[in-house]
């Protein structure tokens, strides 16, 4: 009888062991090296060594990711961080755990032959520049540079109109577009945002505050598999990038691999993949009460965590 309970209780120990937290991703975009980390935790197995099956979900233009977080449809979800704090201001029950970005990658794109030194450059010359319209980066833009020399029209998408005209200048996301361009045959220079002053957080993952607070040890297993993920796919992107295209017939391997390199800067961070500062998440908000996105700043322990830390 001894003998059965204790093979029982070993059944129960292994089953216990192996059991796996079936969660949900919600991407904003499709496949693609902006989220190499999230896929190579996946190809790598480090998922499943921490208890987790993860079904990533790709998502799409307008897709309303915080949203679905909020409720409920998915565990986990990416979004930026000005994102999360509209959010909070809606009264969403969204926290942050995770950012992919240290540098934020939006930037400004325009034709190397216009010899532009600065971002600056670009605000302060006659041409066009096509921004999406209602962002917060743009009125910070707008705000500190002024479009008073520029044509503003409504980012479209693709990279049609700058390569039809050199003194067209666009929003792009630095390991995107000007790499398009570039294999189009035109020799793009990009500014980061960033130069600005406005450098939110992008590429974060949030869950609910209360499931953080039912799941602890989840969110904290989540975490650490998407640091040794990014820490893979920055090491070695190859197998995720092939898995992704897999998915994402839009893009080839090469594009792939150069824009896989080009955002690998803007990534690391020496305090640990994926961390975040209460410094940042302060100027950040407090830039958006400025710009009268929002009203009150909330305070930064409300929005972000390092679990684990």
């Amino acid at each position: 009888m001894m003998k059965i309970t204790c093979l029982f209780v070993l059944f129960l120990t292994a089953a216990s062991a192996i059991a796996q937290d079936k969660v949900r991703m919600q991407l904003n975009w499709l496949p693609e090296p902006e989220f190499g980390g999230i896929y190579a935790a996946r190809e790598n197995g480090s998922y499943k060594n921490h208890h987790l099956d993860v079904d990533i979900l790709p998502g799409g233009p307008g897709a309303p990711i915080w949203q679905q977080v909020d409720q409920g449809r998915a565990e986990y979800g990416v979004v930026s961080a000005d994102e999360v704090l509209i959010a909070d201001s809606k009264g969403a029950d969204l926290v942050a755990i995770f950012t992919i970005y240290q540098t934020n990658p939006q930037g400004i794109m325009t034709h190397a032959s216009r010899n532009f030194k600065s971002l600056e450059d670009v605000f302060k010359n006659p041409g066009t520049l096509a921004i999406e319209p209602g962002l917060p980066y743009g009125q910070f833009l707008k705000n500190r540079y002024g479009f008073n020399d520029l044509k503003i029209v409504p980012y479209a998408g693709g990279i049609t109109q700058f390569l039809a005209d050199e003194n067209f200048s666009q929003q792009c996301f630095v390991f995107s577009e000007p790499v398009a361009a570039k294999h189009k045959g035109v020799e793009p220079k990009t500014f980061l945002i960033a130069e600005s002053g406005y450098n939110p957080y992008t590429g974060v993952i949030v869950t609910k505050r209360s499931y953080l607070d039912q799941h602890r040890r989840q969110v904290v297993e989540m975490v650490q598999s998407l640091q040794e993920g990014w820490r893979n796919y920055l090491d070695d992107p190859k197998p995720a990038n092939e898995a992704m295209a897999k998915l994402n017939k839009n893009m080839d391997l090469q594009t792939f691999a150069e824009a896989a390199e080009a955002q690998k800067p803007l990534i690391e961070n020496p305090a640990g993949l994926g961390t975040m500062t209460k410094d940042r998440w302060q100027t950040l908000a407090k830039h958006l009460v400025e710009l009268k996105v929002l009203k009150k700043a909330p305070a930064a322990a409300k929005v972000f965590v390092n679990p684990g830390n």
